[in-house]
């Protein structure tokens, strides 16, 4: 029954399809409830929605969609910018489940401007459009006090909560707080400031928020020169110090160049399953709003179809109205009056290249807070690329990394270490001593501890590892690989980690023959396989330097039978050295062991000599 209901569902939808238009507009997708779970829009709707059910659909989240679908609606539109104005319309009405969608900015503050007869300025994470306007959020908090300050010091807005009006001013109900007695209000509250020159400060209070920072500059300076020429002197003051302020704080702004003037700006990161756009906007020069939005992945979108629904809902959002928008890569959509530009050099790319550094900062930052919260994040997540950049059948959680420790073929070891997780798992480990080989031969020491190794746990059914990594490279791989598949039989990808003339580890080796697989040398992944080279070869010159040791205090007496530490011990304490003990005659060594032992000892080098 639930073939025929499956393949019922299937014939449905595709009538709906052969029957829709070949003109620009907006479909949506409908679950088995009514409800709107995907909206998109198209150029041509019955091309891009027939895509859903004609074509195979490679993308294992696509296909979750497109079974949870079980009817189609749609709206023709005009033009193709209609077509993407309607989809965001749409997208925040029913916030559909599969669509990407801006995660909501609370945790940034804002600046907010009330609405009362003599209104406030100061910071919010709370909007309220009621209330008053907003400007920001600003993620960046160093740069939204500097500006709140900038408009303190300039035209002193009030910070009582008092429900002022001019009746209430007029009747003596307030008295000056003590921010009037420091200079920092001009007490409208009493009357000393008249609610037309406080109403005129707010709104060049607003020019600051908005970024028209060089503006307000020149004004303020043609002021200054104005009180000058008719000889107001205090007043032309005043106007000097306010200039001063606003060119200062334009000083210390991100300037990128005058030309440049209402731009915005937009450039994207991905991981699996959110997005990073970062949006800048420029006045007059100057950066004056900067914030990066996150967005929730809902299916493998491109970057550009993330950038078309984006740009709509950050620009709805920021309330922008700038006449340009600057991308990396170019992005087939339409707004009316606004120009796209992919900048190539000059003042614009440095202004793409600010935008894509905050961008990348933000994904950093992120990622940092989420592995501090769930530390097993970075392992999976450097575990995926491992098996992504090799295209492995599964994920490398067991990994072994063998390695070969000798000085001229003398007391030659080796040693295996193994991570679990991208961790060492040190009860795992394994030494070895070379047994079968003499000599400085690498190649036939690594051949001999692989297949004693696998020999061993295929014998007592141990866990196979899901990855080999040798720390050498063409020549190691080929001889593990010999001992793994054509003598053993066993299916075990082989990886090789080469060095450079430097002894530093400069490249990973696969496959048969082995190719080099592209890393970053900078990027986390090379350094984490590079740590973990490093630790398979601390184990083994360990060992080593342990066996050379033992090598280097055995001395003649440890081959005498009936000898023990203690007797060797008091003997070296008398005689001090082994030639003193060879040369003395036996009432010495009597005395000092006793006759049994001492007669041992005495026959021993007298068979010796």
């Amino acid at each position: 029954m639930e073939k025929e209901e499956e393949k019922k569902r299937i014939e449905a939808l595709k009538s709906i399809v052969s029957n829709l238009p070949n003109s620009p507009g907006c479909y949506q997708y409908l679950d088995s409830q009514g409800h709107v779970i995907y909206v998109g829009k198209a150029k041509n709707l019955k091309n891009r929605v027939s895509s859903y059910f004609h074509k195979e659909v490679d993308r294992f989240k696509t296909k979750v969609l497109v079974s949870k679908i079980c009817d189609i609606k749609y709206i023709v539109v005009k033009t193709e910018e209609d077509a993407l104005l309607l989809e965001n319309n749409l997208i925040k009405k029913y916030q559909p489940r599969y669509n990407i969608l801006l995660k909501d900015g609370k945790t940034y503050p804002s600046i907010c401007v009330t609405k009362e007869n003599f209104p406030r300025i100061f910071k919010t994470r709370t909007i309220n459009k009621k209330l008053g306007t907003y400007y920001g959020p600003y993620s960046h908090l160093g740069s939204m006090y500097a500006m709140l300050d900038l408009i303190k010091k300039l035209y002193k807005p009030r910070t009582c909560r008092f429900p002022l009006s001019e009746e209430s001013i007029t009747q003596g109900k307030y008295r000056p707080c003590l921010e009037f007695h420091i200079h920092n209000c001009e007490a409208p509250c009493v009357g000393k400031q008249t609610r037309e020159d406080y109403l005129k400060c707010i709104e060049q209070a607003k020019e600051i928020l908005k970024g028209n920072t060089r503006e307000l500059s020149k004004g303020l300076l043609q002021e200054m020169k104005n009180m000058a020429d008719e000889m107001l002197f205090e007043k032309a003051e005043i106007a000097k110090r306010k200039y001063l302020l606003v060119e200062n704080f334009c000083a210390k702004s991100e300037v990128v160049s005058q030309s440049i003037n209402n731009v915005d700006v937009f450039t994207i990161e991905n991981d699996e399953n959110i997005a990073y756009i970062n949006y800048m906007h420029v006045t007059n020069g100057c950066i004056n709003q900067g914030y990066t939005f996150e967005i929730k992945k809902h299916l493998s979108e491109t970057d550009e179809e993330i950038l078309q629904q984006g740009i709509m809902q950050i620009r709805e959002k920021m309330e922008s109205s700038s006449n340009e928008i600057i991308t990396a890569k170019p992005v087939e959509m339409k707004i009316e009056n606004v120009m796209f530009t992919v900048p190539q050099r000059g003042d614009k790319k440095k202004l793409l290249e600010l935008s894509a550094l905050n961008v990348k900062q933000y994904r950093f930052d992120r990622l940092k807070q989420k592995e501090k919260l769930n530390p097993e994040q970075k392992s999976v997540r450097a575990m995926k690329e491992i098996q992504e950049a090799l295209k492995l059948k599964k994920i490398p959680y067991r990994v072994e990394m063998f390695d070969n420790s000798n000085i001229l073929g003398q007391d030659a070891v080796a040693s295996c270490v193994v991570f679990k997780g991208m961790k060492p798992s040190k009860k795992d480990y394994r030494k070895y001593m070379i047994k079968t080989v003499i000599g400085p031969d690498d190649y036939a020491s690594m051949q001999e501890v692989v297949k004693r190794r696998y020999t061993r746990l295929k014998t007592e059914g141990g866990e196979f590892p899901d990855l080999i990594i040798t720390d050498g490279g063409q020549g190691q791989m080929s001889v593990v690989r010999k001992v793994i598949e054509d003598e053993l039989g066993l299916e075990i990808p082989i990886a090789g980690l080469a060095k450079d003339s430097h002894h530093r580890t400069n490249e990973l080796l696969f496959g048969f023959p082995p190719k080099v697989i592209g890393l970053k040398q900078d990027g986390e992944l090379f350094r984490m396989l590079s740590r973990l080279q490093d630790e398979a070869h601390r184990f083994a010159i360990t060992f080593h330097r342990e066996k050379r040791s033992k090598r280097a205090l055995h001395s003649e007496l440890d081959e005498i039978k009936g000898i023990g530490p203690k007797s060797k011990a008091l003997l070296l304490e008398k005689l001090r050295t082994v030639k003193r003990i060879k040369e003395a005659d036996l009432q010495v060594l009597i005395d000092i062991l006793g006759e049994s032992k001492a007669r041992i000892i005495h026959e021993h080098f007298e068979k010796t000599k």
